[in-house]
């Protein structure tokens, strides 16, 4: 297994109370997945995808089923457009989701990505509930001091194992998850170093951040698609065949016969809202 970066800075003011708490395995294992507060809460998803992706309602679908939440309970906004988060628009949302991307890397940048850094620096300042996927995982830590490489030798695609690190055992949205768990997987960018207050939650064998967050704040990030079954990879597989050209050497129905369901990795994003709203 890559060896994971585990620094943790304990911050002097801690915003959010869920931090200082301690896990109980059992307790976190039981979600208040029909609470009354999830059906109150209003999401905003940032995107980077292009207009004629048909892949951004379905993220959209992706995200609701795997929240539990309605769609009306649900805004975009484009990071691509140039434009950034502005801290009136946040205060309209409860929570802030950031998927993945079909066409934009965080390694190579463009010219969306100042207001796209401006954006996670706004997030990370102002302690917003946050939770990011793949893309989303990757431009946090860039925008946060991280570094990003694009390396074909270590991307992953398709359902892989990842293993939990000793941090996430004390972490009140991983604690109940298992040591060895199925995600789905689909980047050739990679997360080399977090910023320097996060914490590495979760490793790969080819890859030793698969997930991280920051201590007194209530954002996670994790490389892999909590929000993804394998019927939602399989679409974004379709949609995206460059990625399997790239780094498979089988043919697509063969590839797409070893993906598995995920269900543990599922429960992620209804756990996240359950600790820091429920």
């Amino acid at each position: 297994m890559a060896v994971c970066q585990n620094r943790r800075v304990v911050n002097a003011v801690n915003p959010w109370p869920f931090a200082a708490l301690l896990v109980d395995r059992t307790a976190l294992g039981v979600l208040r997945l029909n609470s009354p507060v999830l059906s109150r809460l209003r999401f905003l998803l940032l995107q980077v995808r292009n207009p004629d992706d048909p892949m951004r309602s379905q993220e959209v679908t992706c995200f609701c089923q795997a929240l539990g939440c309605e769609p009306t309970r649900m805004e975009t906004f484009d990071l691509t457009s140039g434009e950034q988060l502005s801290r009136p628009l946040l205060d309209e949302f409860d929570v802030v989701l950031i998927g993945g991307s079909g066409d934009y890397s965080v390694a190579e940048g463009g010219p969306w990505w100042p207001a796209a850094e401006t954006s996670m620096q706004l997030l990370y300042d102002t302690a917003k509930p946050t939770f990011a996927s793949c893309w989303g995982f990757q431009a946090l830590a860039r925008a946060l001091g991280g570094y990003v490489v694009t390396d074909l030798s270590r991307a992953e695609v398709g359902t892989i194992t990842v293993t939990l690190n000793e941090p996430a055992f004390d972490d009140p949205v991983f604690a109940a998850a298992p040591r060895e768990m199925l995600v789905q997987s689909g980047h050739q960018d990679i997360v080399d170093r977090i910023p320097e207050d996060a914490v590495c939650l979760v490793s790969s064998d080819r890859v030793a951040n698969e997930a991280m967050t920051f201590p007194g704040r209530p954002i996670y990030a994790t490389q892999f698609h909590p929000e993804l079954t394998r019927a939602h990879l399989v679409q974004r597989i379709i949609t995206y065949p460059q990625y399997i050209e790239k780094t498979v050497e089988v043919g697509l129905d063969e590839f797409i016969a070893g993906f598995r369901e995920t269900p543990e990795c599922n429960l992620l994003l209804r756990r996240f809202v359950d600790v820091v709203f429920g």
